[in-house]
């Protein structure tokens, strides 16, 4: 098999750079050969002093048409390497490259995502979903060039809405860099009881899903809309919210597996207030600690005034 890196992001996101310090770090400095892929002409180059003694090949693509999965085979002969690293330019489609350009044995190790802060919003706001396309592959999205008076938090909702594994990092603009970004919380978490407004549900969505530790035992009530599954053990239903990931089109429903006697008896799609326990138990599919709900009621309500959560 062939290690592949993946650097993702738009134009003038610091991928280049990001790519650099990694070499330098000495990620790159076991004697193996490297086939370096680019597909675009950032503001940044790579010194060729830096690629030689780290003994990496660089190529470029520069259409999107002509990066195939012969291209890959070609150049990995050609030089001989062991691993490859590929420069992604931000507006070409990742499930190709995923799916029919990167050959069968080469396997994507790590994928990092670069994301200019000071542009960020325009990019939600015109492309989002090439956006979070980037997030939902990504194991590291590094939001650089942040400011003092930027919501980080918001950014990092961006993220871990569509992909809750992911990392995320903050570099200001003097290189430093932050990790530890504390979400704000419109209810008090150091209660024993938590009574969620409709519109909270998603911020304590994330939370929960990230620390559930910080909910292990305690009391949680709030709406949702009764889903269930033929899949889901006896006695189970999830009491569902629909969230807004993405766009408008990209609607899908979130939540966690409740217990509850009335499980078997609750209508489909009908919505209801529960309070409930959290518990942590491991989930083998996120190979991590992840909520659990036990209900201590479960009763019919009205639906929220908006019944779609979102997450910026």
């Amino acid at each position: 098999d062939v290690p592949v890196y993946l650097f993702t992001g738009f134009l003038e996101s610091g991928k280049t750079r990001c790519i650099r310090e990694v070499i330098e770090e000495g990620n790159f400095t076991d004697g193996k050969r490297s086939l370096l892929i680019l597909t675009e002409e950032g503001e940044e180059e790579l010194d060729d002093m830096l690629l030689a003694a780290n003994k990496i090949d660089m190529i470029t693509v520069e259409n999107e048409e002509e990066f195939t999965e012969k291209v890959c085979f070609h150049n990995l002969r050609k030089y001989r390497s062991d691993r490859v690293i590929i420069e992604v330019n931000g507006m070409w489609n990742l499930d190709r490259i995923y799916n029919e350009v990167l050959p069968e044995n080469w396997i994507v190790i790590q994928t990092f995502t670069t994301v200019n802060a000071q542009t960020f919003d325009m990019y939600v706001n015109n492309m989002k979903s090439m956006m979070m396309a980037h997030f939902q592959m990504s194991d590291l999205v590094i939001f650089n060039r942040c400011t003092s008076d930027m919501n980080k938090p918001s950014m990092r909702r961006n993220v871990k809405a569509i992909n809750r594994m992911a990392q995320v990092m903050f570099e200001s603009e003097d290189g430093s860099v932050e990790n530890n970004i504390e979400e704000e919380l419109p209810y008090d978490i150091n209660a024993s009881e938590i009574i969620l407004e409709d519109d909270d549900f998603g911020l304590w969505y994330l939370d929960v899903t990230e620390h559930p530790e910080r909910y292990e035992d305690k009391t949680i009530t709030f709406k949702g809309q009764v889903y269930r599954s033929k899949n889901f053990p006896s006695g189970t239903f999830v009491p569902a919210r629909a969230a807004m990931t993405c766009c408008a089109d990209d609607i899908q429903k979130i939540g966690f597996l409740c217990h509850a006697k009335e499980a078997e008896a609750l209508d489909v799609n009908s919505w209801v207030k529960v309070s409930v326990k959290v518990k942590s138990e491991f989930n083998p599919q996120y190979q991590q600690m992840y909520p659990v709900l036990w209900a201590d009621s479960v009763t019919p309500d009205e639906p929220p005034a908006e019944e779609v959560v979102y997450f910026s």
